[in-house]
């Protein structure tokens, strides 16, 4: 499994109109191939922060499945214009530690 995390920062003024279109966007990731679940956090101390925490099987199907499709094209319309500045997307996979 890998863990796609994501640094976003939204403009102040558009939060709320930021959560509810990443409500409907979420359908589009969740029908990705690989995908496996996702999460959004709202930062306590920085107002317009968020982190976007999306399990996917493998790098692959976030960098290659996800990010080369149409429907990810409908993700950037519905999502990429509340950014500033463009959010920092990092890939993390867990360390056996047995």
């Amino acid at each position: 499994m890998i863990l796609e995390t994501v640094a976003i920062q939204v403009k102040q003024e558009k939060m709320s109109e930021y959560e509810v279109a990443f409500r409907d966007a979420s359908k589009i990731i969740s029908s990705m191939k690989g995908y496996i679940s996702h999460e959004l956090q709202s930062c306590l101390e920085v107002k317009g922060k968020y982190l976007l925490l999306v399990r996917w099987e493998t790098l692959d199907d976030h960098t290659i499945g996800f990010r080369q499709s149409s429907a990810y094209q409908d993700w950037k319309k519905q999502l990429h214009h509340f950014y500033d500045p463009f959010p920092v997307v990092e890939h993390f996979e867990n360390v056996d530690l047995s």
